[in-house]
């Protein structure tokens, strides 16, 4: 007993390696710095791009009313195409839809170049033979999704070049270059005062199933900013009165806004964010046009009324 008991008095207990734990791959790096999270600006945009990319526009468009006025009719037609390209390319990415390119692209450009000699006639005639040769050319592509791609077709061409045209109808007459910077102020200004005010301000959704930024005290940047430009433009530009001015101004505000909400909805439909990508902090040429189109209609019928030629 004395021996066994001698035994395990000498013997030490040495205690089991304990085996290395298992680093998870789920778990954070405590080593590692997590980056810091950027927040976002108030602006939803890169403000020094989208500054600069409107200032060169804005000169190459002033450039060409001071020098030859006519030169604007051609930055139209330019941008009628490109926007074209870019609706068509969008719609067939997003829901494989093919409009009638060849024919909207020529019947686009017949609009807004014969809108120069023979006005409204010119572009209503170009408009409806456009119309008729996309139903021709349509048919090559058989029954299936026929009435969807000209639809589609149809509506790019009233969308972009015809209501274009009406843009280059405020070119021909002697004080044309007053009538194309009162419309072009009054959408630029339309759309400074909305942004500010909805950026510095903006609390109350207009729209929020369609564009969730778009606010009622931007709306209301927008009619201050749209009306004090409607009223010195015409008064200052044109033989019009600031009365005249006030309305003009209210009613690019109203045309400046509906375009903007309108391509929103369509974007929202197709489920992308921008009609492309070709102007730093714009997005796509269409992005910019939104509010520019249905406004050419409405200042031409305006200033056609209180300024008749």
């Amino acid at each position: 007993m004395s021996q066994v008991s001698e035994e395990r008095e000498d013997r030490v207990d040495v205690p089991e390696p304990v085996p290395a734990a298992v680093p998870d791959p789920t778990a954070p790096d405590s080593k590692t710095v997590p980056e810091p999270v950027q927040k976002a600006s108030r602006a939803g945009r890169n403000l020094p791009a989208a500054i600069g990319v409107g200032l060169l526009l804005g000169a190459a468009i002033v450039t060409s009313l001071l020098t030859v006025r006519f030169l604007f009719i051609g930055i139209i037609a330019i941008a009628i195409a490109v926007g074209t390209i870019e609706l068509a390319g969008v719609l067939k990415r997003a829901a494989g839809i093919q409009i009638a390119l060849v024919p909207v692209l020529v019947g686009g450009q017949a609009m807004i170049w014969l809108a120069w000699p023979f006005r409204h006639e010119g572009a209503l005639t170009a408009f409806v033979l456009t119309v008729l040769v996309c139903l021709l050319w349509r048919l090559r592509g058989g029954a299936d999704g026929y009435l969807r791609d000209i639809s589609a077709s149809v509506f790019a061409v009233a969308y972009i070049p015809l209501f274009g045209a009406f843009a280059a109808m405020l070119v021909p007459p002697e004080d044309g270059v007053g009538r194309v910077l009162a419309f072009m102020i009054g959408v630029v200004a339309s759309d400074t005062g909305g942004y500010i005010a909805g950026v510095l301000g903006g609390k109350h959704p207009m729209a929020p199933s369609i564009s969730p930024k778009k606010t009622w005290e931007g709306f209301a940047g927008s009619l201050v900013a749209g009306v004090v430009a409607g009223a010195l433009t015409l008064s200052l530009l044109l033989d019009g009165q600031a009365w005249q001015g006030v309305l003009f101004g209210a009613a690019i505000v109203c045309t400046a806004t509906l375009g903007d909400l309108v391509e929103s909805l369509i974007k929202r439909d197709l489920g992308v964010k921008d009609m492309g990508n070709m102007l730093p902090g714009h997005g796509g040429l269409m992005d910019r046009l939104d509010s520019l189109l249905p406004s050419a209609v409405v200042s031409w019928l305006l200033l056609s009324a209180f300024i008749p030629v």
